[in-house]
C-alpha cells in the first residue's frame, strides 16, 4: 500500500505548521509502523478523511450533527483501504451531503488524533484523520443516513454548534491562511 504520498503531505504540513510536529510524528509512527493503517478494522488507529466544507461564498461551515457520536462535526470518514486520503475526504463529503465539491487547496488543511469511543464489538481507538479544505458548489444538501442532522454554520459563529478544539483550530487557520492563497495553491 503507498504510504508515500501521505508522508510527504505530512513532511510539508508538519514544515507549515512546526507547533503541531508532535501530532505530525504521531501520524508518521502509525502510517511507517501499521501496515493496515488504512484498514477501519485496524484498532492501534486508522487513517480517515475529512472535509472543512464551506459554502460558494465561502462564509459558512458544513457541519454533521453525527448520528453514531452525537456530536456536531465536519463530514468524513473511514478510508476503507484508500491512501489517497485527498480523494476519501472528498468522496466522504459527497456521499454524506450529496454536494458536488471541488478542492480548494492540494495541500493538507489540518490534521487531528481523536479518541472513538468502544460501539458494539469495536474496541475503543484512534481517528488519525487526515482534512482538506473544499468548497460546495451549491448549498443544497440531503440529509443522509450517516447523520441526524446537517447545517450549513456561519464560519465566525461556529460555537453555536460545536465546542471541538479542532474544528474551532481550523476556524483560526481559515482566518490566517485567506480564500486568495487556498485558489493560488490550486494554480501551481
Amino acid at each position: 500500500m503507498d504510504r508515500g504520498k501521505l508522508l510527504a503531505a505530512l513532511d510539508e504540513y508538519g514544515n507549515r505548521y512546526p507547533q503541531e510536529m508532535q501530532t505530525v510524528n504521531r501520524f508518521v509512527e502509525l502510517v511507517e509502523g501499521e501496515p493496515r493503517c488504512y484498514e477501519r478494522d485496524c484498532w492501534r488507529g486508522h487513517v480517515t478523511g475529512s472535509a472543512w466544507l464551506v459554502d460558494p461564498a465561502q462564509e459558512r461551515l458544513l457541519l454533521t450533527h453525527h448520528k453514531k457520536l452525537g456530536i456536531w462535526v465536519q463530514l468524513g470518514g473511514h478510508s476503507d483501504g484508500d491512501p489517497d486520503t485527498r480523494a476519501v475526504a472528498t468522496r466522504e463529503a459527497e456521499e454524506e451531503s450529496c454536494l458536488e465539491v471541488d478542492l480548494l487547496d492540494e495541500r493538507v488543511f489540518d490534521i487531528d488524533i481523536h479518541t472513538i469511543p468502544a460501539r458494539k464489538s469495536d474496541p475503543q481507538h484512534f481517528h488519525f484523520d487526515v482534512r482538506f479544505a473544499l468548497v460546495a458548489r451549491t448549498t443544497d444538501f440531503v440529509v443522509t443516513s450517516e447523520s441526524l442532522e446537517l447545517e450549513w454554520v456561519p464560519i465566525e459563529r461556529l460555537e453555536t454548534r460545536t465546542k471541538e478544539a479542532s474544528i474551532l483550530r481550523m476556524r483560526d487557520k481559515w482566518g490566517s491562511v485567506g480564500e486568495h492563497n487556498l485558489h493560488t495553491s490550486l494554480d501551481n
